[in-house]
């Protein structure tokens, strides 16, 4: 368990979600949006007032929405996900229409009698990250390829 003074946890807790560069959500056990901060406004950017009440579509590629509501339905009914430490890798879309692409690790958040509450995400925006990947992997299939002859 986290250690923090009694006197200032709600604060504190609520300041590191609002200020961290990450985004941050929380959607209910229907998956709809209850807690997004600025980290999410300035990825994804929706404001709070825009995303909150809106399902995970908001997010999601419309391609992919099926198989992620798949998941998403297999997982409450469940309670146990193959995501947890190891972030997972994934298309999101941007209110511009624009894809990124996004890690996040999430935490499946119970009630006192075990019940699932909803999830909580921490997604982190790597798009630069995936296409100087792949720069570099086109480049070295280039090379290779150029070898090979």
């Amino acid at each position: 368990m986290t250690a923090i003074a009694e006197n200032s946890s709600n604060e504190l807790c609520a300041r590191i979600i609002a200020e961290t560069q990450d985004a941050v959500i929380y959607a209910d056990k229907g998956g709809v949006i209850q807690l997004w901060n600025a980290g999410a406004e300035a990825i994804f950017g929706h404001s709070s007032s825009e995303a909150v009440g809106q399902t995970l579509d908001l997010i999601i590629p419309e391609n992919l929405r099926d198989r992620h509501w798949e998941g998403w339905d297999g997982v409450m009914a469940s309670g146990v996900t193959k995501y947890g430490r190891e972030p997972l890798a994934v298309p999101g879309i941007r209110a511009d229409g624009s894809r990124i692409s996004i890690e996040f690790s999430i935490t499946i958040l119970r009630d006192a009698e075990d019940k699932i509450e909803g999830v909580a995400a921490m997604l982190h925006d790597v798009t630069e990250r995936w296409e100087r990947d792949r720069a570099i992997q086109k480049r070295l299939a280039e090379f290779e390829a150029k070898s090979a002859s």
